[in-house]
Formats: structure tokens, sequence, C-alpha cells
């Protein structure tokens, strides 16, 4: 009998699909008599055994568990773990009242934003939930029902509705009511005309069923919701809820820069009533904390997870050190300064002109914009950038993190979130994560580990720092090192006490490192700290990852970066070298030190070989003429030109390593003035007119950097530069040449020519820079000749935006109408930028190397005299209207993403049509694993005010294949434009696709509430051959009947 009984329970989805199932439950039923009998006194409704048996999808952990019933569920979920989404949204229905008119709206609106959402078209209709639809609702992270007049009239939607409530308690699903024409109180009650369809649905139904059905129309009319008599018109609510929708799945999508991070929910759930992000009110919110305490990595993800939300959004971090304010600068000039940098990272804009402390709110007052400011200490900071709250549009958030309270305080903001230290248990995940690489310590570390963690004081950073170090570590080693935990911190202050055990650990090479880093190369690429102390440590690039896995530095971007608290660390620890006598310290930060040793010219402070002046900190005393000749041995000078004695530089040490001087007063170096061993020479909106007379000894020399020093006009001889790699002369407005001798600066990698406007030619010497990599020479108006006959080998960025005097040698024409062949000899080229030259005809052949090309505004432009082996990346040329049709069918060819000018989708396209969607039927084209399309959108002619650029708009396309929506392309455009076509690739996997056909749906998503019509779409496949061929006679071509 059990073995029976066996095989009728692992066979039973195949029994269901039989017609006489009845007799072979008869037949069970005779040979197991007293199992039946048993059963049906605990369960006598028919109803309960059609849905055991109806069960053929239930999870097989499940299937062995007693099937219990319940006042509300139709199965218990609550047991099981979370299912794994495959929806977005779950919309529930009654098809006749809302299918054709406003859900398809909502569907519609809930599309543009990405959201994908189940539809149920093709699927057979019973009076049970079956186990596709439950799977469906399982698998949904939320489900919106639309309660509308006729819902409780279908056995269907109330089985769901008891469904999604079942969801709801089981596993915390996420549940929108939408009440359409209908009362809460009627649908909570059962009462008024909606009352009347239910009572009339249930008659002849089973108690059980009719029990269920009231408590999941009691529980879902007690869910906050929306109600259509609330909202005037219904596009406003289906907007409002659509933006809803898309806030909750925000909230509860998982970010994986999130994954280990322990109490990061926790704390956004505490600052959410502070945020109020529902309300229409401009609010300004502070995140307080002591340092290290995570205040950055909370505003960073709350960023992170809101910004899509808002129109305009910039996370400005690091304000302390990155826009610190000078002490000898006025208010109104820090402003303007300040308020130029906010518009230039909110609008994307490199160059932004701020005339007046109005600007900000003229451009912003109408936008919905999210504002974080990270490490602000000072009040002028946040006047400049976010005094008032009527600068911006309803809705907007400013989000400021700080040390200082009073800085909160005193710009009148009173929602403060102070974050606190984590819970014992989060503490022990957060160490634990990164001692064991796990949320929980290994077997036989469990003590050591809690006494580790009570010791460093639940302090983040603290957890992060010991929990490195003892990272692999043995037992017998925790154990030794405990002790001297103990007792070798510095007892005056927990952060102290935490770091400093740290750096005590280091070997001695290591912790000299440490300090020269904390004391002045925070922040800088890690290739100059390499070349800079190559001769003082025996392996600094060793060195460095020591530092790495003991999480006192971390590389990113190529930059060595250390968190504040260690830089303070290390500057404290350097300072108590000789408290009383600064000249014996190794580095000086400290401003007062500073002034005290450079205004002393007679004591000797031979131990100084570092200086670093931070750029809101100001020498107070006056700094003597010779103040540098009895810094013997200084090689690391970081300082202001005002805030030195010009003539001192004739005495600054020979053996002088970097030399960082923005703001350098003189025209002209002394004539003593040794760069033998130079390594960086840094020398921003200086006055320099010239570096030096003679040829100095520059072999050692990296980088040399004059951006802004509008007054130079000539180079210093290069001949002994061979070691080179950047030479940044942006803005060098004045100069109007290049010495010939940078052709002997062999390993010279990237030259910043940008905005040389006077800049007449480039010297012929520079065909032996085969190592250059990257050449800007925008807007250097003056430029004639670049260069003829010559290879650069090594180049991959080359920008000549607005140069429009540009030709050949061998051209006398003044606009310059062709680029010179060699460009198409640069063998490794990958970035091509040719913006704004009105009078280019065509672009010579260039390499496959070609990534991106840009030829914006390039009126004149006609011929592309160019092919390639495989698709170029990016190929932007908007506002090239007369570019001829070969042109116009190469870029569609050649390209993976393409703008040009265009008035009816090309006719390459196999299925196109007016509008914004298409439908492409796949039954005449087989698929792979994964099939390609080209698409194409056109944009339809505006006014005037229409042509400028649209900002931050995404163009996105879904696909609707059968009841499925997903997204397969959403993607910024860097600029929309009436009345020019997008091409792009898009591509679409297998699995994804469950019907013939596939309905493309366009959208161009504008955060400014900016719209561009779509006139017209096209959508063909990539066949895998070599290349697309479009012209007329190709048959894989076939032009759709219907034209645009």
């Amino acid at each position: 009998m059990v073995n029976l009984i066996s095989f009728y329970f692992i066979y039973q989805n195949d029994i269901m699909q039989v017609k006489f199932y009845p007799l072979f439950i008869i037949l069970v039923w005779i040979l197991t008599f007293p199992l039946p009998i048993l059963l049906l006194l605990q369960y006598p409704s028919w109803r309960f055994w059609v849905q055991f048996f109806s069960t053929k999808n239930q999870d097989p952990l499940q299937k062995n568990k007693t099937v219990a019933s319940s006042s509300l569920s139709l199965m218990a979920p609550a047991s099981s773990p979370p299912p794994i989404c495959k929806h977005d949204v779950f919309p529930s229905f009654h098809g006749k009242d809302v299918r054709t008119n406003f859900l398809s709206h909502v569907l519609k609106e809930l599309r543009s934003k990405g959201i994908n959402s189940f539809i149920d078209d093709d699927m057979e209709r019973s009076k049970l939930v079956g186990p596709e639809l439950t799977e469906a609702i399982r698998g949904s992270r939320i489900a919106i029902v639309l309660l509308s007049r006729n819902y409780a009239s279908s056995t269907w939607c109330l089985n769901e509705l008891v469904e999604i409530i079942n969801c709801r308690e089981g596993f915390g699903q996420k549940v929108m009511p939408l009440f359409y024409d209908v009362d809460p109180t009627d649908v909570k009650k059962q009462t008024g005309d909606f009352g009347k369809v239910f009572r009339k649905t249930c008659k002849g139904k089973a108690k059980e069923d009719i029990q269920r059905w009231k408590c999941a129309l009691t529980e879902v009319a007690q869910i906050t919701g929306y109600h259509s008599t609330n909202w005037l018109t219904e596009a406003k609510m289906i907007e409002d809820i659509a933006t809803e929708i898309s806030n909750m799945l925000n909230l509860s999508a998982p970010s994986s820069d999130l994954d280990d991070l322990v109490g990061m929910e926790s704390q956004m759930a505490r600052m959410r009533p502070l945020l109020q992000l529902d309300s229409d009110e401009v609010r300004k919110m502070g995140i307080w904390g002591p340092p290290g305490i995570g205040k950055t990595t909370i505003a960073r993800s709350l960023f992170n997870r809101h910004s899509q939300d808002f129109q305009l959004s910039v996370f400005i971090d690091n304000i302390k050190t990155k826009y610190a304010i000078p002490a000898c600068s006025d208010d109104y000039s820090v402003k303007l300064y300040l308020q130029k940098q906010l518009m230039s990272q909110l609008t994307n804009e490199t160059f932004v002109n701020i005339s007046h402390l109005g600007v900000v709110k003229d451009r912003l007052k109408d936008k919905k914009v999210l504002v974080v400011l990270d490490d602000a200490d000072h009040l002028v900071q946040l006047e400049a950038m976010a005094k008032e709250t009527s600068w911006f549009g309803p809705g907007s958030r400013v989000i400021i993190t700080t040390q200082d309270q009073r800085v909160l305080k005193a710009s009148g903001i009173n929602h403060i979130h102070e974050v606190n230290l984590p819970s014992h248990d989060e503490a022990l995940q957060m160490f634990c994560m990164y001692a064991f690489d796990q949320s929980y310590p290994k077997d036989g570390f469990e003590e050591l580990a809690c006494e580790v963690m009570s010791l460093v004081g639940k302090l983040p950073l603290g957890l992060k720092v010991m929990g490195s170090y003892f990272r692999g570590m043995s037992e017998h080693y925790w154990i030794e090192a405990l002790p001297r935990l103990k007792t070798h911190l510095d007892r005056d202050g927990e952060i102290a006490r935490i770091l400093k055990f740290s750096y005590d650990v280091l070997n001695d090479e290591d912790k000299r490192l440490f300090l020269h880093i904390a004391c002045f190369f925070s922040g800088e690429p890690v290739d100059m700290v390499e070349s800079c102390l190559e001769e003082c440590f025996e392996d600094v690039r060793q060195g460095l990852r020591v530092l790495c896995e003991k999480s006192l530095i971390s590389i990113e971007y190529r930059d060595i970066g250390m968190k504040k608290l260690l830089v303070q660390l290390g500057r404290q620890i350097m300072r108590k070298e000789s408290v009383s006598e600064p000249g014996k310290h190794t580095f000086l930060n400290d401003a007062s030190d500073i002034g005290e040793v450079l205004s002393d010219d007679k004591a000797s402070n031979s131990n100084v070989i570092g200086i670093n002046l931070e750029q809101n900190e100001e020498i107070t005393s006056c700094t003597s003429e010779r103040a540098f000749q009895r810094l013997s041995n200084l090689q690391f000078l970081r300082i202001h030109g005002y805030g030195i004695n010009p003539l001192s530089m004739n005495y600054i040490s020979r053996k002088l390593k970097v030399l960082i001087c923005p703001t350098f007063p003189m025209s002209c170096f002394p004539s003593r003035f040794n760069p033998e061993f130079l390594v960086v020479l840094r020398m921003e909106n200086s006055n320099l007119e010239k570096l030096w007379k003679d040829i100095k000894p520059l072999k050692n020399l990296k980088l040399m950097d004059l951006s802004y020093s509008f007054r130079l006009k000539e180079l210093p001889d290069l001949s002994t530069a061979t070691n080179l790699h950047v030479l940044n002369l942006t803005y060098c407005s004045s100069l109007v040449k290049l010495p010939s001798s940078i052709g002997n600066a062999i390993n010279l990698r990237e030259l910043d020519l940008n905005f040389c406007s006077s800049l007449v030619d480039l010297p012929s010497s520079m065909r032996n820079l085969r190592k250059l990599s990257n050449l800007g020479l925008m807007e250097c108006s003056k430029l004639e000749v670049i260069l003829d006959n010559i290879s650069l080998e090594s180049l991959e960025n080359l920008d000549l935006s607005g140069c429009s005097l540009l030709k050949s040698n061998h051209e006398s024409s003044i606009n310059i109408q062709e680029l010179d062949p060699w460009i198409g000899r640069i063998s490794n080229i990958c970035v091509l930028y040719l913006m704004g030259m009105k009078n280019l005809v065509s672009i010579p052949p260039l390499p496959d190397s070609i990534l991106l090309i840009d030829a914006s505004n390039c009126e004149s432009l006609e011929r592309l005299d160019w092919s390639f082996r495989n698709l170029c990346n990016h190929l932007y040329f908007p506002n090239c209207f007369k570019l001829n049709q070969e042109a116009r069918d190469f870029i569609i060819q050649s390209s993976r993403y393409a703008t040009f000018p265009g008035r009816e989708v090309p006719q390459c396209f196999t299925y196109k049509s007016y509008g914004s969607f298409v439908t492409v039927k796949l039954n005449q084209m087989p698929l792979g694993k994964s099939t390609k399309f080209k698409a194409c959108i056109l944009c339809a002619d505006g006014n005037e005010d229409q042509l400028k650029y649209l900002e931050n708009t995404s163009l996105c396309c879904a696909i609707t294949s059968g009841g499925n929506v997903f997204i397969a392309f959403n993607e910024r455009v860097i600029g929309v434009m009436p009345g020019h076509l997008y091409t792009f690739v898009v591509e679409v996997e297998t699995e994804e696709v469950t019907s013939t056909e596939l309905l493309f749906d366009f959208d161009l998503l504008n955060s400014n509430s900016k719209t561009c019509e779509i006139k017209g779409c096209g959508v063909l496949q990539l066949l895998e051959v070599p290349l697309l061929s479009f012209g007329d006679d190709d048959e894989d071509f076939e032009p759709a009947d219907k034209e645009i």
C-alpha cells in the first residue's frame, strides 16, 4: 500500500493529464481503504482535493509536507523561501473593466520607466489560479490590485487576490491597491454595487472559498493605495502610480555595491522620515557623525538608490579638501567658484560661466534635483551651493555630510541624521567580513573575534582596518597580538587607539611609506608616487600592496586614497617627533609649523624632506628670502605662490623631486633654480612667461603641468626631458609654438594643448613621439598645420575640435576641407574628435582601431572615404546635413550606435512604422542563442527652441514577447536632436523570446520634462555575415511595404 501511494505522488503530474483520473483514484481507494476514510474525515471539501491535485508545479520540498487549510491561504508559503523574481509588477484586474483603457496606460507608463510587468493575454482562464499564474504572482516584486466595479464578479480575480495576500504575509511581497471607481469601504465590507457583484459571485460556492475571498478583500482594502476620486485626471494618477512603483522597486532592489555592507538598510530606514521623498517640499538634510563612522558611504548608498528619481543629481565628494576656502579670498569670489563647480557637475558641462550668485536659482528653480555635498566643513560652502530651498524645484533634496554639527545648524538645517555606531551583532558581522570573508567567525575564533572587536570600539573604519590586519593570520598569532593591542594604542581617544595599532604592526619600511603618503602623497597617482619614492624605498610597489592589504590605503582609478582619520594619524605621529622644534620634523603639514620654519633663516632644518601646505591654509608669518637655504634636504614641496617670498626660490634645494606651486607669482624661475632631480613640476594658474633661460637638466622629469598659465609664451628646452610622460598646457593662450626639442621627449604619453588659442603649428620633430597616446588640440583656433608624412603609431585619442584653420603642408586654403591622410596611418587610434570643423568636406580612410568619432556640427561634411572590417562603437554626426547617401548608409552599416540627420527611416530596415513601436515577425528567420537587431528611431522636427540638445535623456527599447516585457536597450544619449536618426544594436537572448513576434517599443525618457516625439522607427535583424549590404538588390534587406 505504501509503495502504491508513493507511486501516486511521484507521478501525479502525469496523471493529471489523463482524462480518466477518477478511475485511478477509485482504484487507489479500494486498495488503500483506511487511508481515504481518515483523509475525508479531516478534509471533507471536494474543492480541497481539486486544489491538492492541481499543484503540479509545487516545490518538491513542499510535497512531503502536510497541506493545512487556512481561513485565508490557498497554500502555505510562509515556510517557503522568497521566490526568485522574474517580473517587477504583477497586475490583478478585471479585463472588461480596465484592460483596454486605464490599465493599458498604466502599463505603458511603467514600461517607460523600465518596469517589467507580467501580462496574461495568452493564458487560458479558469476558475482556479493555476500553477503558471501562481508562479507569476510569487515571482513578482510588487502586485498591483486594480479593484474595479466588476472585479468581484470573477472567481479568477478573487483567487488571484487570495494568493497575492498570501504572498504578502508569507514573504513580504509589496502590494499596491488601486481603487478605480469603487469605494475602499465597499471593498472592505463588501457593500454597495461592489458588494452586490460579490454576493452574486458567491452563490453556490463553498463557505471556505467565500471566507477566504472576504478576508482577502478586507485585507487589501486596508492597505494604503490610490483612489481614483482623489485625482482630477487619470493622467496625473497614472504618473503618480508609476512613480510610486518605481520608488518601491528602488527601495527593494538589491544593490551589488551594498552586498557586504552590514546595517545599511537600517540606516536607510532611519533616514526615510527625515527625507520625506514623497513630499514636494524642498528639504535639506544633514548626515552627522565622527570621522570613520561611514557618513560618506551612507550618503553614497542613498544617492545610488534615488538619483534616478530626480531630473538632475550630483554627488560632490570631499568638499573640505577639493574646494577648500583660501584664507585670503573674499566670500563672493569663493561662492562664485563653488557655484561654478556645482553647475558644472550637475549639467555635465566642462565650462560654465557664473557671472553672479543668482545663476543657480535661475537655472534650478523649476528642476527636481538631488545634491549631495560630502564632508563640508565651512558655512560658505553651503551658502554657495545650497543656501536657500527656493533655489531648487519642488521635490528637491540636498544632503550634507559633515563632522561639525555647527555647520548644519548655522545653515538652518534641522533635519539631521546622526550616524551611530553599529550594534554588537552588526559590528561583529562587519569585522568578520574583513577578517574571515564571511559574516560570522571561523571555528575556534569566536572569542578572539569578539575580544578584538570590543577593543576596536565598533567604529566601522576600525573594524575594517583591524579585520584586514588579522585576515589570514593563525589563531596563535591572534593570541600573541591581543596583549599588545591592549597596551600599545594611544589611550587619548578611541579612534586614535584603533588606528595607531594598525600602524604599529607595520615594519619600519612600511611605516615610513605610510607616513610619506599621509603627509604628502594621499590622492596622488600611483605611478607618480612610485617614481618619486623609488630611490627612497627598496620596493615601493610591494609596500603599497602591503598598505592596501592592511586597509591603510586604497587604490581607485590609479590614485592612492587614504581615509582622513589615517591621514590625521600619520601627521600626528610625524609631529610628535619634536613638538617644540618643527625644524626637526621629516614632514611639515601644519601651517604654523611651516610659517615658523620658513621665517627662520638661521636654524638648521636639514631633517625636513617635505612641506605640504593645504589649499585652505595660510602662512601668517613673513617668509624669509633665504627660507629654503637651510632646508638642504627638501625633496617634496606643495605650497601656494602667494605664501612664499619669490626670491626664496633662488635657494631651494637641488634635491627637490616634487614642486607643486599653483599661482606662482614670478614670470620666470630664478637663474639658480636647479631642476636636476625634479620628477613632478605643477605650476597651474601661474604668472610664468617662461620657466628659465638656459638649458636645464630634466632627465628625471615625468610630469609638467603648466595649465591655465595664461601668460606663458615659451617652453624651455626639452632636449634632456627624455623621460617626460605628461605635458599639460591647457589654456596656455599666449603660447605660440612648441620648441623643436620636444622631439627628444621620446617617452611622452600625453600632450594636452587644448585651448592654446595662439598656437600656429607643431614642430616636425613630433614624428619622434612614438609613444604618444593622447593628443588634445581642442580649440587651437590658429593652428594651421599639424604634421605631414608622420607616423604616430601609439596615438589612441586625438581631439581636433574647433581647429577650423587646419590644412596640409601642401595646401594653401585657409579653412580646412579635408583632413591630412596621415591620420589614417595612426594605426592604434581609438577616439577622434572633429567637432565644429565647419568647412570639413570629407574624412580620409581611418584604421580599424577606431572606436569613436565625433564630428558634431561639421556642417560642410559630405563624404566618408573609409571602411571598417569591424563595427565601430560610436559615430556621432549631428548637424552634418550635407552627408551624401553613401555616407549615411555607411554610418548605419559600420556602427553599434550612431547619430546623424535624417527625414525618414532608411529603406534597409525591413520592419518600419510610424510612431514609436514596430512588430517584427520571427517565423521568417531562425533564432540562435541570441539575435542582434539594428534598430532606428527618427526624431520629429522641432522649432528653434527645440533644436537645442535635450539633456539627461535616455533612449529605451522595450520588447514584448508573448506576455513578457523586457528592456533590451537603455542608454543615456549625449544629445537628442529633432530631425535626426539614431541607430543602435539591440541584442535579444533566445530564452526571453516566448512567441513568434517581437513588439519593439521605443521611448526617449527625459528627466527635464522636455520631450522629443519619435516620428518613426525601424528594425532589421543582423545576420552573421562579415559585412551588411545596403544595396537595393540585397534580399536580406527587403524594404517594408509601408514607407515613412
